[in-house]
């Protein structure tokens, strides 16, 4: 079997910036497949399925500029990374599940599966877009062709793919490349324990903080205090930071931090993001 030649880690961070939502692209999936639960998030319950009913015959959203004042802050924290015009635009060749309503349960259950997808490409893409040892690149180039490939299956396909499966082999990849990527952001002569999975930090004062390199993998950060801390080659996959406070924080180079988990947190002009992410519109100075 001939191997993949690893990706240069220019090609890997366009890859990586390429994910991005396109609404206009979509069939409104995020509004109709999912579902959603009265909460401080969501002004009302919607069962996966069923359009949400400020949903529009073009796919817009009626109350799209006032989202967070009607109570709907969970859609402006909702980010597919484009999961939602692939099942649109290529999935289903464009047919949308108003003109071919028989195939609207099929693209609903296809979406989040093509959702998941997407995260891993997007992780192994980050990961690769980083200095690395040639087997652990080859390693992540193989698992990224692969993703890459079952994105184009056909919806049956999709929802009879084996995502604990795929996930496994992701998870370990993105584990040791977490470590090593850590481990050169940090100075030799650091004494601070970087090991914090899963730590509860919840409304923790961590104001100004040198974090760099910890792993706070799956941490509880809820209404946490990161102003001006140092979040460089910070490992964020799966961490609540909703309500966190980003401002003036450097996470210019944090890894598997999604746009989720930004748009969730509070930050302003001076929070420092990846190049792959955008600054929410709602955070102001």
């Amino acid at each position: 079997m001939t191997l993949l030649q690893p990706i240069p880690q220019n090609q890997a961070r366009e890859i990586r910036s390429s994910l991005k939502a396109d609404c206009t692209q979509c069939f409104g999936l995020c509004c109709t497949a999912l579902n959603l639960i009265a909460s401080n998030d969501f002004a009302i319950n919607k069962p996966a399925g069923i359009p949400c009913p400020n949903l529009q015959k073009d796919y817009r959203c009626r109350i799209h500029s006032e989202l967070r004042e009607k109570g709907f802050k969970g859609c402006t924290v909702f980010d597919c990374l484009g999961a939602g015009q692939m099942i649109a635009q290529t999935t289903f060749g464009r047919n949308s599940w108003q003109n071919q309503p028989e195939n609207a349960e099929k693209m609903f259950k296809a979406f989040p599966v093509m959702e998941q997808l997407f995260e891993m490409i997007a992780f192994t893409a980050e990961a690769l877009s980083y200095k690395s040892n040639p087997v652990l690149q080859q390693e992540l180039t193989k698992q990224l062709d692969l993703l890459q490939r079952l994105t184009k299956l056909s919806a049956d396909e999709l929802l009879n793919l084996d995502l604990i499966g795929y996930r496994h082999p992701v998870k370990e990849l993105l584990v040791k490349a977490s470590r090593e990527i850590r481990r050169r952001a940090v100075p030799v002569n650091g004494k601070r324990k970087l090991e914090q999975p899963g730590v509860d930090w919840m409304g923790k004062n961590l104001k100004g903080k040198d974090l760099r390199g910890t792993n706070l993998r799956g941490a509880y950060l809820i209404a946490a205090d990161l102003a001006k801390s140092d979040l460089r080659a910070v490992d964020f996959i799966g961490a609540d930071l909703r309500d966190a406070n980003l401002c003036g924080a450097d996470l210019s180079t944090s890894l598997f931090l999604t746009q989720m988990q930004i748009n969730s947190a509070k930050g302003n002009q001076q929070t420092q993001l990846p190049v792959h992410l955008d600054r929410p519109f709602h955070w102001k100075d």
